[in-house]
């Protein structure tokens, strides 16, 4: 901290102005005749050339007859000096025990000189006397204002300069303490309270914000920019969260409910868009617009309370005149108008609509005034010609009988399956000689399959055996090759 304070510095535009009037009275030079022709070139020149070869400074510096040359030049040509705007909303960034970072947006109107620069000011709290945080303009918008003396209390304006001079200041809107700030205030905002929070009127609210800031942060709360009536919401605030309350939620407690937190100079906001919903109320009107054959068209309007939420659809509903029970016909339908079908003729129906939104459909219908009579028709019903389906099929063979080798006295059996419509009459043949009823063989016929049972074969057994089947439709015959095997006795098994 520099042990006397800095002197504003002045623009450049005000040095020249401060040092234009000096070399007046000072005697010239040299008579006008002698000098040079190059200088007096530009007493002469066009006003358009004049103007920008003439800067301020250099016209302190000429003599008063080129001054006065320049100036009516100037005059002529070079746009009006007026200083800018004032600049706008100055912030704090950044404090801690030795420095102040501020920031601030351009001013509105700059005009045709352009912009030199900022001037940085600051003033102790209890003094009058502004002193220049920096020698030079700062050309940015944001300063580092440095060397400053812990535990002061400071006033900070920014002031815009031009060729036209200084601007309105901008001043900070409170004094800011020079000291270490322990830790920012920063609201940690839940995931889930980021979109709209949504409640059903009746039900509770209590929404916890944790926060951070050290020390203790001050917490308040509003409601769309204006205080809260604490008899329906209760905020209650600890050192890491702030908790809003309501007990029983109302339509009327939907808005926007902004949170700050601030430790001194610096500060956190956030937003709340709080929705209380309930069932919608129902269609204003309801008309049945036309009926024809077995169809009723209708159609209705929006209606006049949504329960605070969009509407997302409707259901509409049909009762017989007769029973007076209503049924659903139509459910979750967006649109305004919809066309009832499959109605029952000679009936009258009456049709109803309800209103739909996120919480549920609307308590009450609205119905329609008319009746749709579906008239009676002279319509005589002839029932569809079917041909009829021909299942006759001839016999054939799905599984063909296979050779086999028997063993004499050991009972064997064939086997086949046959298919056919009319079910066909089956025959079995030996040797092309048909068995017919010998005892010795039996034979089975069930659901299409077919068994020969040959008991206690002898070598005469052995031979050609055939299944025939036989219906309206034709025949079919299967053949297989029956060996009968006489068992040998080796010759040294009689011996024992």
């Amino acid at each position: 901290m520099p042990s006397k304070p800095a002197p504003i510095k002045k623009s450049p535009a005000k040095k020249a102005a401060d040092k234009a009037p000096e070399p007046a009275p000072e005697p010239a030079p040299a008579p006008p005749v002698e000098a040079p022709p190059a200088e007096a070139a530009p007493v002469e020149a066009p006003p358009a050339e004049a103007a920008p070869a003439a800067p301020a400074e250099d016209t302190a510096a000429a003599g008063p007859a080129d001054a006065t040359a320049t100036e009516e030049g100037a005059d002529s040509t070079t746009p009006t000096e007026v200083p800018t705007s004032a600049p706008l909303d100055i912030t704090v960034e950044d404090v801690n025990d030795t420095s102040l970072t501020i920031e601030w947006k351009m001013p509105e109107t700059i005009g045709d000189c352009g912009l030199d620069g900022y001037a940085i000011e600051y003033r102790k709290d209890g003094t009058t006397d502004w002193v220049a945080a920096q020698e030079q303009l700062t050309p940015g918008n944001r300063c580092c204002i440095k060397n400053l003396t812990t535990g002061d209390l400071l006033h900070v304006r920014v002031v815009a300069v031009n060729a036209g001079g200084r601007s309105e200041p901008c001043t900070l809107a409170q004094p800011v303490k020079i000291r270490e700030v322990g830790d920012r205030p920063r609201i940690r905002l839940p995931r889930a309270l980021r979109s709209r929070y949504v409640k059903q009127v009746g039900e509770q609210v209590n929404v916890v914000i944790p926060f951070l800031g050290k020390p203790k942060p001050e917490v308040s709360w509003l409601k769309d920019g204006q205080p809260l009536d604490t008899k329906r919401v209760n905020i209650r605030n600890s050192d890491k969260d702030s908790i809003l309350f309501i007990r029983t939620a109302e339509r009327e407690d939907s808005g926007v409910y902004e949170m700050t937190v601030k430790v001194d100079s610096f500060e956190d906001k956030a937003n709340i868009t709080l929705q209380i919903v309930e069932r919608p109320g129902c269609p204003t009107s309801v008309k049945l617009v036309d009926t024809w054959g077995f169809n009723a068209a209708l159609e209705w309007t929006p209606p006049k309370d949504n329960g605070n939420t969009e509407i997302t659809g409707y259901t509409i509903q049909k009762a017989d005149k007769k029973t007076g029970v209503w049924f659903s016909v139509l459910e979750h339908y967006h649109r305004l108008t919809a066309t009832v079908t499959d109605l029952i003729m000679g009936n009258s129906y009456s049709f109803r609509v309800f209103a739909e939104n996120k919480v549920g459909i609307s308590e009450k219908a609205a119905v329609t005034k008319g009746v749709a009579h579906i008239q009676k028709t002279g319509i005589v019903y002839k029932p569809p010609e079917y041909p009829e389906h021909n299942f006759s099929e001839a016999p054939r063979f799905t599984t063909p009988l296979s050779d086999r080798a028997a063993t004499v006295g050991y009972t064997t059996k064939l086997l086949c399956s046959v298919r056919g419509s009319p079910k066909p009459k089956i025959e079995w043949l030996k040797n092309q000689m048909i068995i017919g009823d010998d005892p010795k063989f039996r034979q089975i016929s069930n659901q299409g399959i077919c068994s020969l049972e040959i008991r206690k074969p002898c070598s005469f057994d052995g031979g050609v055996y055939t299944c025939r089947a036989k219906n309206a439709q034709g025949e079919a015959a299967v053949s297989c090759k029956l060996e009968v095997k006489q068992i040998v006795i080796p010759e040294s098994g009689k011996g024992k």
